[in-house]
């Protein structure tokens, strides 16, 4: 993945520098969630009224923000040409839109809806915040496009990878063009939270499979970086990239065959979700393969190898537990969770990768190779209790007195998600410190 010329290693960094900020925020915001939801300490916190506001703002923060900017970053290394005001224009539609939404909860928006992939604040201001990043976005994306690399007779390994990176600008587009689409189709009569939910529901799927093929772009940097046997060809790591991304082309057919406000079209794009998202298998078996007789770590492969070994990890377990999910109980967040968050650490380990890169000073070795493990590690306890939770039926989306938590395999499953909550969010902290301290020493030449 290199680093072109001084104009996209300034634009990178704009971007790397806002997914930082986002994630930082969502961490506070999360910080909150954790406390509101652990047995004792919910108590003694007046934190519950805030619960839903937070819980909106840390979700866009920490799905959306964080996961479109560095998806960003990924598209910038992708292009082959300078346009620096075009560039300039989406980072700013981009930034603006970020400090609104971190700022909604502190300027009266309130009336928290929690539907899925996008909740949502029913107030001006974070609808405003809101547009004008997914503005920013897609004016980014569409540049992405129009300034793609071009495919030679001699397919490289770098060439093969931002081909992936286009393949993801334009899955990111069609999630946004989704989301228009069902706008368009929605009827009239309905509001609130059902309007939200089937607004995101078709686009929230899809751009997931854009976040997953980055995510395997990275798993290859990662696996190359650190001395893993990653022995697939260019053509055939390509092929896999395209492969991964087929799914989508059934979507004008959803979209043709169901009316949006239908169960029948959240029935095909959850069975899309979960059977389409296997196409991944190929190429991540291919990277888990690659671990076999890998070399030994030395510096900076260290915490390059950590990040991938966790991200795999995390990633596989949301993904079987997608599979035992049979009701609207918080196993769906302990999916999702784990999912999330194996993009997450992928998007971690490259942002370790990428930082000296891009200019910024060594990293702390020991300090970047901990961190993956102490975040993935408390993000296992997470899940794990809201999985176990989940068994028994406790609801998600709910804090405090409403989680009905009755008996004591209930309350011990929330006992553990909240010391993994903790855990993790200590992780999630040093990723930034990590971040900080290599950027705070800026190669000056």
């Amino acid at each position: 993945m290199p680093v072109r010329d001084s104009d996209t290693r300034r634009i990178a960094v704009a971007w790397l520098i806002l997914s930082l900020i986002s994630l930082l925020t969502a961490g506070v915001f999360s910080l909150l969630l954790v406390l509101a939801r652990t047995p004792v300490v919910q108590g003694l916190i007046p934190l519950l009224d805030f619960f839903h506001i937070a819980l909106v703002v840390h979700v866009t923060l920490s799905v959306l923000i964080w996961l479109l900017s560095m998806s960003a970053v990924s598209w910038t290394l992708s292009t082959t040409t300078d346009k620096p005001r075009w560039d300039r224009l989406s980072f700013a539609l981009a930034a603006l839109g970020t400090a609104i939404i971190i700022a909604c909860p502190f300027a009266g928006a309130g009336k928290p809806l929690m539907n899925n992939y996008v909740p949502i604040l029913q107030h001006g201001l974070f609808y405003g915040g809101l547009t004008l990043f997914v503005l920013g976005i897609l004016s980014h994306l569409t540049r992405t496009l129009v300034s793609r690399q071009r495919l030679g007779d001699q397919l490289s390994g770098t060439t093969a990878l931002q081909t992936g990176m286009v393949i993801s600008a334009l899955l990111s587009g069609i999630a946004i063009i989704a989301v228009f689409a069902s706008w368009l189709g929605l009827p009239a009569d309905i509001d609130g939270q059902i309007y939200f939910e089937f607004l995101f529901w078709g686009g929230g799927h899809i751009v997931q499979f854009s976040y997953t093929l980055l995510m395997m772009i990275a798993w290859v940097v990662l696996a190359s970086a650190s001395g893993c046997r990653f022995e697939l060809t260019p053509r055939l790591t390509l092929v896999f990239l395209v492969f991964l991304a087929l799914p989508v082309i059934t979507v004008p057919f959803l979209y043709l065959a169901h009316d949006i406000s239908s169960t029948g079209h959240r029935i095909a794009f959850t069975e899309l979700m979960k059977y389409g998202g296997l196409s991944c298998l190929p190429l991540g078996l291919a990277v888990a393969a690659s671990l076999w007789r890998a070399e030994t770590p030395q510096g900076e492969s260290r915490y390059l190898r950590a990040a991938l070994v966790s991200s795999l990890g995390l990633f596989a377990v949301g993904g079987i537990l997608g599979f035992m999910i049979v009701g609207l109980d918080i196993v769906i967040p302990a999916h999702y969770h784990g999912a999330t968050v194996g993009v997450t650490i992928a998007f971690m380990g490259l942002t370790y990768y990428l930082l000296p890169r891009l200019g910024f000073g060594e990293l702390p070795e020991k300090m970047a190779t901990w961190q993956p493990y102490l975040y993935g590690g408390g993000q296992l306890l997470h899940i794990i209790g809201l999985a176990w939770s989940g068994g028994y039926g406790v609801q998600r989306k709910t804090a405090g007195a409403a989680q009905g938590l009755e008996g004591l395999g209930q309350t011990a499953g929330m006992g553990l998600m909240g010391l993994g909550g903790l855990v993790s969010v200590i992780g999630g902290l040093l990723f930034l410190v990590v971040a900080y301290r290599s950027m705070s020493r800026r190669d000056k030449s």
